[in-house]
């Protein structure tokens, strides 16, 4: 199976959550795994917002960014983001019945051209992905 990781799937590898137990024994199984340029910009957006909250220092995130650096150039392939993944994602975000935002439907969209399954643990974008057809799976089980 080809999984495209999205961002919420990736952060719990870096900070402890409910759900990092689950993620990591998801990632145990032999699968191609595929995390796109803007799913890593995204996990540097995120783990910056927790040191800009207080709940992460910034040399802590520092060193969490270059572990994640260093398991993305190892254990998975790159992907980057072509014009025609922002057009499709500029579709899916105008079927407001999906809600929605634009990071999840740029993410959708690259899953599809990829056709590889979304890993996400985002209810919304789980859901979104089944009305547009495209392979989904939410290894907490929601």
């Amino acid at each position: 199976m080809r999984a495209y990781l999205d961002t919420s799937f990736l952060i719990p590898t870096l900070i402890a959550e409910p759900s990092t137990e689950a993620v990591f024994d998801w990632l145990g199984a032999n699968r191609e795994l595929l995390v796109s340029d803007f799913a890593a910009a995204e996990v540097a957006s995120a783990l910056s917002r927790l040191v800009r909250m207080g709940r992460l220092a910034s040399a802590d995130a520092f060193a969490r960014l270059a572990d994640f650096d260093a398991w993305r150039a190892a254990l998975s392939s790159p992907v980057e983001i072509r014009p025609a993944d922002a057009q499709l994602a500029y579709i899916f975000a105008r079927r407001f019945e999906l809600a929605l935002r634009a990071p999840d439907a740029l993410h959708l969209a690259i899953s599809r051209r990829l056709d590889a399954t979304v890993i996400t643990l985002d209810r919304r974008l789980a859901a979104a992905a089944r009305d547009l057809d495209i392979a989904v799976e939410t290894p907490t089980g929601s």
